[in-house]
């Protein structure tokens, strides 16, 4: 009965995981059909609607129908899991803003990014 079963489960097609692509691959995907305009030096944070972490790579910024992608220093220490805390000393988020990250679970400090220029990305119009 043993050797039915190993001969049951060897017939059974192997799944395959989807490869799981890496951060300036997820990147890429998010940025399809959109152009780069001249980075800025901060922007609105009350006006964005959505904020996506990249694993190791950038940070993605939603406001309106622009993308704003921040590649901060220390870019590698970012994962999506990780709650960002940042002060804020205006309205705006700015270049020189320092985001603190923690551990989502346990809220334990895990270290930070210095923010960068945010560079624009918007659709290209046909």
């Amino acid at each position: 009965m043993a050797a039915t079963l190993a001969l049951g489960l060897a017939s059974v097609p192997a799944v395959q995981a989807a490869p799981k692509l890496t951060g300036e691959e997820r990147l890429a995907k998010m940025l399809e059909g959109r152009v780069a305009g001249e980075p800025v030096s901060c922007i609105s944070l009350y006006q964005t609607t959505d904020t996506t972490v990249i694993d190791g790579t950038a940070i993605v910024y939603k406001v309106g129908s622009t993308y704003y992608v921040n590649r901060p220093s220390n870019a590698k220490s970012l994962r999506d899991d990780d709650v960002m805390l940042v002060k804020l000393h205006s309205s705006q988020l700015c270049s020189v803003d320092i985001v603190e990250t923690r551990d989502r679970s346990t809220m334990m400090y895990n270290g930070f990014v210095g923010l960068d220029k945010f560079v624009p990305y918007r659709k290209v119009k046909h």
